[in-house]
């Protein structure tokens, strides 16, 4: 099985009713000139209320005797109908910092446990279109632990997720 084999198979709009992603916005607001105006937006209805981030990227960089190698993922796309190559990421769950996220979406994502080290500022992915933001997280992986070398990744039902290293 390979993340190739997905594809869209049809597209059909979606109601507010079975919307439990994201949610459509019409924002007024007023230009530098005092102009008012319109603007569509998405907006994640997945942000836990003790949050201000809907989740985190992950920056893993594997100290190797090769020479360092940065864990990138395979994975499928609907809204583009292809396979990305991205940085493990994940939602961040209520109560949750960005960095004990960072450390549990690593380990279910490649089966690597590291060690937070380092977090940015909040980011937007698209400001233009949605309000989805995230944090970036530098983890720090022990090559010398067992459980980092018997890898034993934890998907979800409907992940599939194929693990790279740069």
């Amino acid at each position: 099985m390979s993340v190739f084999n997905a594809k869209v198979t049809s597209t059909e709009p979606l109601s507010k009713e079975e919307a439990r992603w994201i949610k459509l916005s019409k924002i007024t607001y007023r230009d530098p000139t005092g102009t008012p105006r319109t603007w569509e937006s998405a907006e994640r209805l997945t942000r836990p209320k003790t949050a201000d981030i809907d989740g985190v990227g992950i920056v893993a960089i594997l100290p190797l005797a090769t020479g360092p190698e940065l864990i990138l993922q395979k994975q499928y796309r609907p809204p583009i109908d292809a396979v990305t190559i991205e940085v493990p990421a994940g939602l961040i769950d209520e109560g949750e910092t960005p960095e004990e996220c960072a450390i549990r979406e690593l380990r279910e994502e490649t089966g690597y446990i590291g060690v937070a080290i380092e977090t940015s500022p909040m980011m937007f992915n698209d400001p233009g279109f949605c309000n989805t933001n995230l944090k970036m997280v530098h983890v720090s992986v022990d090559m010398e632990l067992p459980a980092n070398k018997d890898l034993k990744p934890e998907l979800e039902e409907g992940e599939f997720i194929e693990n790279e290293k740069l």
